[in-house]
């Protein structure tokens, strides 16, 4: 067991370097799967949620060989098994994303049921209908996801809810399929951009990832090739929240501002500065943050994994903000550990009410999942005092060297074993 230990008031100075996306690279990877030639991946984010699906590929017999920390070669050639068992998938919700690869690959698969940050219901019904619009028979038994068909036939789909998941299940199983395979109401994430490039990286022919409306071209076989993950939206959206918590200078590096453009609109609302270059942002504060209204949304609306950061910042500014969840059931779970702190904030179902307080003091708290537990360490670098953050293993989950960018800003922050 760890715990961070900081010590707030430090305002972050300095440049920071985003690593590539976990969000894409945990569906790249299954996607592999889909591949007979060798895969290399290049900028492969060094986090547990990459260790875990890579565990996964090799108990299912793929060879997966570390050029270094962030490149990675993948060897699906000899993958005889289709069964990913419980233990197995357990640790993350993103192991669903075997189901698509391995229809894709052997028209049937056998799932368990997917863990991973508990924010409530998450149903996989999308998924489900799409697999069966692709003539794929599904049924759950015993909590495994059992799915197969003697051929995956190309088919319209129209996802009734925008879904992430769902939309990049379907690419990964109609891939290989005859014909065209069209996905309307689609998830327009950038990972999902993403996850289309690498399979057209590797032969496929994908066209209209990034809009609402997909066209998949069934082809017979997909080789090697090289292919680098994109940047993570949602770590540079963390450091640049950081910044402006913190009332400090700071460049992110290795950015595409194009997909930051919510999260740098709701700063500037905020009396946040914010300059673009090519592939990098300045985010810097000279002054007292302003209340704000933030509603979550699918891409290319303000991502739900910054609303836990971004409430540390409202937490802080002048005024009465409204918080609007707009894409789960049950993301507010941090807000009481936010209210150690001194936050004054009120949740009633998907919407949290935030008054702003001169300061938050440094207290004990824990990483309720992934996003919360980057919140919880923002607000120990603005709190006066001492906060331990504990519950480590779910920041470790997707944000890379997270204490040694903040150490490198000026954070006064450490990690101890107990």
């Amino acid at each position: 067991m760890e715990k961070l230990v900081i010590t707030g008031g430090n305002k972050l100075k300095g440049e920071v370097t985003v690593s590539g996306a976990k969000n894409a690279v945990v569906a790249i990877i299954p996607a592999a799967l889909l591949v007979e030639g060798v895969c290399r991946i290049e900028n492969v984010p060094d986090i547990n949620d990459v260790t875990v699906i890579v565990d996964m590929l090799k108990q299912l017999g793929s060879a997966v060989n570390y050029i270094n920390n962030n490149t990675i070669e993948i060897d699906c050639s000899v993958v005889n098994s289709y069964t990913a068992p419980y233990e197995m998938v357990k640790k993350m919700r993103a192991s669903y994303y075997l189901l698509g690869a391995l229809l894709g690959r052997f028209n049937k698969a056998e799932v368990a049921f997917p863990g991973g940050c508990d924010f409530g219901v998450r149903p996989i019904d999308q998924h489900i209908k799409g697999f069966e619009a692709l003539g794929v028979k599904v049924e759950m038994e015993h909590g495994v996801i059992h799915a197969c068909t003697d051929k995956i036939a190309a088919a319209q789909i129209y996802m009734d809810v925008v879904s992430v998941g769902a939309t990049i299940n379907v690419m990964l199983a109609a891939v290989k399929a005859d014909g065209i395979t069209i996905i309307e109401n689609a998830a327009k994430e950038p990972h999902i951009v993403d996850v289309a490039n690498f399979l057209n990286a590797m032969g496929a022919n994908i066209r209209g990832a990034g809009t609402d409306v997909i066209k998949v071209k069934g082809v017979d076989k997909l080789t090697g090739g090289t292919y680098s993950i994109i940047p993570d939206q949602i770590e540079a959206g963390t450091f640049m929240i950081a910044a402006a918590a913190s009332g400090g200078d700071v460049v992110v590096k290795n950015v595409i501002p194009k997909h930051l453009e919510s999260i740098t609109a709701k700063l500037i609302e905020m009396n946040v500065n914010v300059d673009e270059y090519d592939d990098a942002v300045r985010v810097w504060r000279t002054d007292k943050l302003l209340k704000a209204n933030v509603k979550t949304l699918p891409y290319p609306g303000f991502p739900t994994d910054l609303q836990p950061p971004v409430a540390v910042l409202l937490a802080m500014a002048e005024g009465t903000s409204i918080v609007t969840e707009g894409v789960w059931d049950s993301r507010f779970q941090y807000i009481d550990e936010l209210k150690r702190m001194g936050a004054n904030i009120k949740v009633e179902g998907r919407v949290a009410v935030i008054e702003g307080v001169a300061k938050l003091s440094g207290a004990p708290v824990k990483a309720t999942d992934l996003r919360a537990g980057a919140a919880m360490v923002i607000a120990g670098i603005v709190a006066d005092g001492i906060t331990e953050v504990h519950d480590l293993k779910h920041i470790d989950r997707g944000y890379e060297n997270f204490e040694a960018k903040l150490l490198s800003l000026g954070a006064d922050i450490k990690r101890i074993k107990i």
